[in-house]
């Protein structure tokens, strides 16, 4: 509950800043007739979050077993990519979004293009809510526990549209550089463990050669599938399940933050130490390495507090 509170809140607040920056400019540019426009965009953009959740969540009762492994390793790995992808685009245009949103509303409004301010607010949106909803997914098959999960992703879109709102409306101080960078390196972590659930699906599936294929190796004693050194490339690489429960709350807490499991394959556990390596590194570099822009005002240096402020809600 607390992993999908936090990817709901950073998910949701993103898309909340969006939209407060673009109905602000309208706002602004006296151009409040054209908000209905904006609005069906993000409507648009909402069901559409919700239909693919509905097709990824009933769809899936038709399938075989392996079909259905096969479907939920891929579309992870499309989650993964997804995130990551997303993590580092807001690191390289936080600093812009707020122009380049503004750029698009002007054009949009001298072309007197009514689809081109639903398209710009459909986009906006459906970016984090498609991201969302995948993410959203792939940890609910991964957890077992749907209802807590979907709960903990509710609560965090309901904080994140009430800061978006206060953000948005000057009533908020809020330091959104610390907030996403810190949120951004829970995302890899989770994302990581995401990667490693979908080869977990993927080798259930016999897509991937695992420990539920033919071309796991065997203990000599126990005819089970090899752990450990034995078990190196396509068995176990550990399994604590008698010391964690797979079904217990410390193995959920672990797989939802870190994306431990208690019985993991070399090739899951070769795939997180990857990712998080490679992922955390370049994240890390760019956290670290962006320029800062001195604020005029030194008493709110680092902080965007409102949608018309220079920096921008990003």
């Amino acid at each position: 509950m607390f992993a999908t509170f936090l990817i709901g809140l950073r998910e949701g607040l993103e898309a909340a800043l969006v939209v407060g920056i673009l109905v602000a400019y309208l706002t602004r540019a006296g151009r409040r007739d054209a908000l209905p426009r904006l609005w069906i965009g993000v409507g648009l953009a909402a069901a559409l979050a919700l239909g693919i959740g509905a097709v990824l969540t009933f769809g899936a009762y038709t399938l075989t077993f392996e079909a259905q492994e096969l479907i939920g390793g891929l579309l992870s790995l499309v989650a993964v990519a997804m995130v990551t992808w997303m993590i580092f685009w807001m690191q390289r245009t936080a600093r812009t979004l707020k122009h380049d949103l503004e750029s698009g509303v002007q054009r949009a409004l001298v072309a007197q293009s009514v689809w081109a301010l639903v398209a710009i607010g459909f986009v906006s949106v459906a970016r984090e809510g498609i991201e969302t909803t995948l993410l959203l997914w792939s940890m609910v098959q991964s957890f077992g526990d749907a209802p807590a999960a979907l709960l903990g992703a509710l609560l965090g879109l309901a904080v994140a549209v009430v800061l978006g709102w206060g953000v948005a409306r000057g009533m908020l101080r809020l330091n959104l550089r610390v907030f996403f960078t810190w949120t951004g390196a829970f995302l890899v972590i989770v994302a990581a463990g995401v990667l490693a659930y979908a080869i977990h699906d993927l080798q259930e599936a016999g897509a991937l050669p695992g420990p539920f294929t033919a071309a796991a190796p065997l203990d000599a004693v126990t005819g089970a599938v090899a752990t450990g050194a034995a078990g190196f490339p396509w068995g176990w690489a550990f399994d604590v399940s008698a010391a964690i429960p797979p079904s217990g709350p410390l193995a959920a807490i672990l797989q939802a933050t870190v994306g431990f499991m208690p019985r993991m394959s070399w090739l899951q556990v070769g795939a997180w130490v990857i990712y998080l390596a490679v992922v955390g590194f370049f994240f890390v570099r760019g956290a670290l390495g962006r320029p800062r822009t001195p604020s005029p005002d030194p008493t709110t240096a680092g902080s965007a507090t409102s949608i018309p402020s220079h920096q921008g809600a990003l």
